[in-house]
């Protein structure tokens, strides 16, 4: 969580080394490379999140209303306080929805799809909790109170209903193991 201002630095720091150090050039914008629209994206709502936690009212109202319209073009809706340093998000595309109610690891890898706790009126107080190091393929879905354990994958279309441990690789509706990972 970024309570500070050498906390958003390192964080921002993080995020940029997922995209090989290398921010966004007019070129990248002229051709709409959709990285350079997602790191946009991750750096607004980063901002978000300082002064969300700082009580800086006025800068987060700014930052909040520019993150609310990225969510809307880029059908990305991700919570505040939620993403560890280094979040990644491969493609942009199908929608993304990450519940308030969720921790992610350092150094997590999404695709397009995800859809973490289901979108009701009122919130289901259950929690998601995601390792770090993991990797959470296109489609997935994770429904209810479930711990991800570090350094998961999550195949494409698996929907995780129960607790998953280290070092695997699970897929299927419900989601099972399918094979362990060797540790380095």
């Amino acid at each position: 969580m970024i309570r500070s201002k050498e906390d958003l630095k390192y964080y921002l720091a993080e995020d940029l080394k997922r995209f090989n150090d290398h921010k966004p050039t007019i070129k990248d914008w002229i051709v709409k490379n959709e990285w350079a629209y997602f790191y946009k994206y991750l750096n607004t709502l980063r901002h978000v999140e300082y002064h969300l936690n700082m009580g800086h009212k006025f800068r987060y109202l700014w930052y909040f209303v520019k993150y609310k319209r990225m969510c809307y073009e880029l059908k990305v809706d991700i919570k505040p306080n939620v993403l560890g340093p280094g979040f990644r998000l491969m493609h942009l595309g199908a929608l993304v929805h990450i519940k308030k109610n969720c921790r992610i690891g350092k150094n997590c890898t999404i695709l397009p799809g995800l859809v973490i706790g289901n979108k009701h009126l009122e919130g289901d107080n259950s929690w998601v909790t995601i390792g770090d190091d993991c990797y959470i393929g296109l489609g997935a879905k994770i429904f209810g109170e479930v711990h991800i354990g570090n350094n998961v994958t999550i195949g494409a279309n698996a929907v995780v209903t129960k607790d998953i441990p280290d070092n695997v690789v699970v897929g299927g509706v419900p989601a099972k193991i399918i094979k362990y990972k060797h540790e380095k």
